[in-house]
């Protein structure tokens, strides 16, 4: 028995197939192409996606069906705040998704925040007026696309986020819904409530009737098309964002427990049960995920959105890596960054300083930096980041880590794990599996058909293949780290 995962992250889609005992047994991915229409603008093309999701599950079949046989539950993970607009009928989208990068709302948020808007919002929602949220791209969409606009007022165009849309087209149109998780990260959910509320449709001028039905994360969904979905009729059993998923591929079920995802960008979030705590200090208060009895667990995040993506940036931008694994090695070649300082706020700041006209800054350069010096502050610049959204959860919060569980592509760099427990100063453990996310979706679907019977059963199965213990640390460093970030803010808006 197999189970079947799909990871629609932000610059690609990975399957895999999990067995009964939580292992990967096989996985594959594809990328897909990101579209930059303007400076600070992201965009991806939804059947590109939706090509590369059925790209990556026909390969990993093609490799795991002879040993393993066909899947017998699917769960769905996704780049979560990511808003996408299909055709009932044809599924076909009459315009590209707007990315959770993406920056162009920012005078939006400026114009609700100054109408007195963002306390309200922020206590029913859990989180802040910044472009990362889904319901200022719909409103940017009613603005400036109004023949695409006319036919969601007119029922013809559905809303989603991307779990929404991979389920329209894995059933042939016949489901429309998203997972409570997602449905949190829009700015159109209560999570008091735990319903799409109707203040915030009409704030944001959003019609209810276009948005998915919210459905448990785990449990019988529905069943996906043959016809659409290369012959399988399997049941659709888990659904949560990625960062949520990981942290339930992560076995983070009691309160207190934590992971740290490094991926595009690094998210931190720590599971705090059925109690909604509030952060006045850049955290997210959010949806971890719905039980099929009703009952929602929740989180306080600390969303960080430029980390992987800033080793990217090294290799396709500067060019002064051929790959991202290059980091560890070059890094590693000097001892320390020798006064170099990185800010990779490359899509403006998230947690704690939450500055959408911040950019990049790269600080401390001198006739002797070298490309190793760049490649280690960035690393530096990442563990910062992540250092600086746990102190903020010490402070606000009362939560002191023991120990953090870090995955995500960029976890594979020991030098990071090892910078990030010396800023951390308590240990990292790294999970055997380093794509929790779709783990995570995997352990879902599992448990909504009964490949697990409880969360207890599901705990036992997680593995770490390393812990990193801390060194010391120079607190000097974090201290010129922060000065940096003050410089890099308010940059977008000089000239």
């Amino acid at each position: 028995m197999a189970i079947l995962a799909i990871d629609a992250g932000t610059t690609g889609v990975t399957a895999l197939m999990v067995s009964e005992d939580a292992r990967v047994l096989g996985r594959a991915s594809t990328e897909f192409p990101q579209h930059f229409p303007e400076s600070g603008w992201v965009e991806h093309d939804p059947a590109e996606i939706w090509s590369a999701t059925l790209s990556s599950v026909s390969k990993l079949l093609g490799a795991t069906t002879p040993r393993h046989g066909l899947p017998t539950a699917l769960g769905i993970t996704d780049q979560r705040e990511t808003i996408a607009l299909w055709d009932r009928q044809t599924l076909q989208s009459p315009r590209r998704a707007i990315v959770w990068q993406d920056r162009r709302t920012a005078y939006i948020c400026d114009t609700y925040r100054a109408e007195g808007h963002e306390d309200r919002i922020s206590q029913m929602t859990g989180l802040r007026l910044d472009p990362y949220f889904s319901a200022t791209k719909l409103h940017w969409i009613k603005r400036n696309d109004r023949e695409v606009w006319a036919g969601v007022e007119a029922g013809r165009t559905a809303i989603g986020t991307i779990d929404s849309y991979l389920i329209a087209r894995l059933t042939s149109g016949q489901l429309h819904v998203t997972d409570a998780s997602n449905a949190s990260r829009t700015l159109l959910y209560d999570i008091n409530t735990g319903q799409w509320s109707s203040d915030l449709c009409e704030l944001f001028g959003v019609p209810m009737s276009a948005l998915p039905t919210v459905v448990p994360s785990y449990g019988p969904i529905g069943h996906t098309d043959p016809d659409a979905f290369l012959g399988l009729s399997i049941p659709i059993a888990g659904i949560a964002g990625d960062q949520q998923a990981a942290l339930f591929g992560q076995a983070c079920f009691e309160p207190g427990s934590s992971k740290c995802t490094y991926g595009t960008g690094s998210f931190v979030l720590v599971n705090t049960g059925t109690e909604i705590i509030r952060s006045d200090a850049g955290l997210l208060s959010t949806v971890a995920w719905q039980h099929p009895g009703g009952k929602i667990d929740y989180a306080l995040e600390g969303a960080i959105f430029v980390t992987g993506a800033a080793v990217q940036w090294l290799r396709d931008g500067l060019q002064i890596i051929a790959t991202a694994a290059e980091s560890e090695t070059l890094a590693s070649s000097v001892p320390d960054s020798d006064g170099v300082v990185f800010v990779p706020a490359l899509t403006g700041l998230g947690a704690p300083d939450w500055d959408p006209t911040a950019r990049g800054a790269l600080l401390g350069l001198s006739r002797g930096t070298t490309r190793a010096h760049i490649a280690r502050a960035t690393l530096d610049a990442i563990a910062f980041e992540v250092r600086d959204v746990i102190d903020v959860m010490a402070d606000e919060a009362g939560i002191d880590l023991s120990s953090l569980s870090v995955d995500g592509g960029a976890a594979a760099n020991r030098l990071l794990c090892q910078l990030q427990a010396d800023q951390l100063q308590v240990p990292v453990v790294r999970s055997e599996v380093l794509e929790t996310t779709g783990l995570g979706a995997a352990f879902l679907a599992g448990l909504g058909t009964g490949v697990w019977s409880s969360l207890g059963e599901l705990a036992n199965t997680r593995r770490s293949d390393a812990t990193f213990l801390p060194r010391d640390r120079d607190e000097s460093e974090h201290a010129r780290w922060r000065q940096a970030v003050t410089r890099s803010r308010g940059w977008s808006t000089l000239g």
